[in-house]
């Protein structure tokens, strides 16, 4: 039986989409009251009045700020909405959608936003979010966790941070809203991937602890190799190169059968990765993973409370884990000092991306910005070949970046680096499809 009260919120918000998605071109007149209905439908507070001292001007429409130019004057802007350590929020609303120059009002829409932010004064500080709204059509978010204020990337990723009027039928989606107005710093994945990591790395540990403590007494370098083959196929099986829950449901299967039947099970399916195929431990055919790591299929025998280690670490969802634990576990291998802190030795991203961002990200964002604003100036002529080719230009030159980390050891720097590039390819290569690029 469905929940009578859930029905009456879905036959609000129905009612809140068929009103706005009939409204007309007319953003001054319309965003205020479209954004006060939409807090109705998020269930939180609509913005305050504003007051004579600025300072507190917390949550409000049309928030003063002062941009301080170039030449030294300075000018006067307003915020369509803003609320202090949540988010800035710009509106629009256009009656032709989906063309290149509606990519291009909102692209402009964006950066008119992120110049808020940097004209906001210091002590208030940035804000995690930027939200660009077309009113009666969509939303999209941008976020930076660092609070920096510089390096706002789609959120959550390219292809869905854009959300639809249509898609506040959607609880996630509403929620996912909702926390943006009340508590933006809980859609930080980094948080939860810290956590999750640890989690995971503190069981790994202790299963790399019993199996050299074991009376077997497998050597570091065995049990190091084992683990680093069993995470790789965690990973596989969540961000679905191998079927989904696959690996799991093996382990789960083989527990209080035996450690024959475990190492027998698992090294089949390593040895069948290898060389992709049909696996038989998985009743299913397998990509090939070359790269070396699964020419040897070895598994080692686990006892009970092992394998329960183990099991609980492939119940984690592996998408919210940090990649970088490959390369902790690898140097945990190398040197017999860091044996078993596998978990210890995590550096969390937060102090990685305080070094990487305004050393290599910031500056690349920084001439991304000015051949964005090149490209468009060219579009807005006629020109939309040449906007292309300097779009083109510019992810040649990102394509040829290089980086160096003189003191890699677990390689966690380089790839928080790579990530960041790989967003912001992601971004110039949006950009260049709505320069009429394929």
């Amino acid at each position: 039986m469905s929940d009578p009260s859930e029905s009456a919120s879905l036959t609000h918000i129905d009612k809140f989409i068929a009103r706005w998605k009939v409204s007309g071109a007319a953003e001054r007149a319309n965003y205020v009251s479209f954004l006060n209905e939409l807090c109705d439908v998020l269930e939180v507070a609509r913005p305050n009045p504003t007051v004579k001292d600025e300072a507190l001007d917390d949550y409000v429409y049309e928030r003063n700020v002062t941009f301080q130019n170039p030449d030294g004057t300075t000018s006067a802007g307003r915020i369509d909405l803003y609320k202090r350590g949540c988010f800035v929020l710009e509106a629009k609303q256009k009656t032709v959608r989906g063309t290149r120059g509606w990519d291009a009002a909102m692209r402009a829409a964006r950066g008119q936003a992120e110049q808020y932010v940097r004209a906001l004064p210091h002590a208030e500080g940035n804000p995690p979010f930027l939200v660009v709204v077309d009113v009666g059509h969509s939303f999209e978010l941008y976020a930076d966790f660092t609070r920096a204020g510089k390096t706002y990337v789609p959120f959550p990723d390219a292809r869905t941070h854009r959300l639809y009027l249509e898609d506040l039928t959607r609880e996630e989606v509403r929620e996912r809203l909702r926390l943006v107005w009340t508590d933006p710093l809980q859609l930080d994945p980094g948080r939860r991937s810290a956590r999750v990591t640890r989690e995971v790395a503190g069981q790994l540990a202790a299963l790399a602890r019993s199996l050299e403590e074991s009376a077997a007494g497998h050597a570091p370098e065995r049990v190091a190799s084992f683990l680093m083959r069993a995470i790789f196929t965690m990973f596989a099986e969540d961000v679905r190169l191998l079927p989904a829950g696959a690996f799991t449901e093996l382990l789960e299967d083989v527990k209080g059968r035996g450690a024959e039947i475990f190492v027998g099970m698992v090294q089949s399916l390593w040895a069948t990765m290898n060389t992709g195929g049909f696996a038989p431990s998985l009743r299913a055919e397998v990509l090939r993973f070359n790269g070396g790591l699964f020419e040897s299929p070895e598994a080692l025998p686990l006892n009970g409370t092992q394998l329960d280690l183990l099991v609980a670490a492939s119940r984690a969802d592996w998408r919210d884990v940090e990649p970088a634990i490959f390369g902790t576990l690898l140097e945990r291998a190398l040197d017999p000092r860091e044996r078993h802190r596998l978990g210890a030795h995590y550096t969390p991203r937060a102090y990685v991306e305080r070094l990487v961002l305004p050393t290599v990200v910031e500056p690349l964002r920084e001439e991304w910005d000015a051949a964005l604003a090149g490209a468009i100036t060219l579009q807005k002529g006629g020109d939309e070949r040449q906007a292309a080719s300097v779009v083109k230009d510019f992810h040649r030159r990102l394509c040829r970046v290089r980086v160096l980390d003189p003191a890699c050891g677990s390689g966690n720097f380089l790839y928080v680096t790579l990530e960041h590039l790989k967003r912001l390819e992601g971004e110039v290569l949006d950009a260049l499809h709505g320069f009429g690029e394929r």
